[in-house]
């Protein structure tokens, strides 16, 4: 879940663990396809699909662990039409916290190493901590070290990441809900910038979640990016 060095975000998704509540110990799985995996306001395919699954437990306590695995494309084209072809082709996050919920408040803290083939100093780790009450959300992410920390690069220790959102259910199991994301990077403030996302989705019982999505970013040149989502847990 990282921006091709400012071509790049939900933390697998942000990884959808904010206010978790658990009752037993559980293990569960997940598998997703999505026309554009955007991260963060930044596509990480290169604007084409993915393909994702992954594996989660929860133990009654609220404490959490998993793993969750997608394609990536981090190809870029340089003014002349020439193109780099992309250095890795796949991302794997592990993650482990501790989440619960006091009445209407929800609340998780955890860790999330983010891992890509063959480019290991594209590696970092983030601490993540969120909060939501009702239709509210909002959290924070902040890097704790990356495997390229030096004084210039992005990804690196320092940098950090913070959002709000809202979530309204609608009827037929239908949903809409929005967030903006702001990410300061502790080396550049020149390539700091914020995104938004508006998400519809619909809840379809034993066929899974759909969701029709638009995200845009305040960067130079970026365009509004329209992208639909099918997931399903077990």
């Amino acid at each position: 879940m990282k921006m091709n060095k400012i071509a790049l975000a939900c933390g697998a998704a942000m990884l959808g663990m904010s206010g978790l509540s658990v009752a037993d110990n559980e293990f569960s799985m997940n598998i997703g396809v999505t026309s554009n995996y955007i991260w963060r306001g930044v596509t990480q395919t290169d604007d084409g699909a993915a393909v994702s699954g992954g594996v989660d437990y929860a133990h009654g306590s609220g404490f959490y662990a998993g793993a969750w695995a997608s394609n990536v494309d981090w190809s870029t084209v340089d003014g002349a039409g020439a193109t780099t072809p992309s250095p890795v082709s796949y991302e794997l996050d592990l993650y482990g916290g501790y989440a619960g919920e006091i009445g209407d408040f929800g609340y998780d803290a955890g860790l999330i190493y983010y891992t890509y083939d063959d480019s290991a100093d594209s590696n970092f780790l983030e601490l993540g901590l969120s909060g939501s009450w009702k239709f509210l959300s909002a959290g924070l992410n902040y890097t704790l070290s990356g495997q390229a920390d030096d004084d210039t690069g992005l990804y690196v220790s320092g940098d950090m990441y913070y959002y709000a959102g809202v979530s309204f259910d609608l009827p037929q199991d239908f949903s809409i809900g929005g967030t903006v994301g702001k990410y300061d990077f502790t080396n550049s403030s020149d390539d700091d910038y914020t995104h938004y996302q508006v998400d519809v989705s619909k809840t379809a019982g034993d066929y899974g979640d759909v969701s029709l999505s638009l995200a845009d970013t305040d960067m130079d040149g970026s365009d509004i990016k329209f992208f639909v989502s099918w997931s399903k847990s077990f």
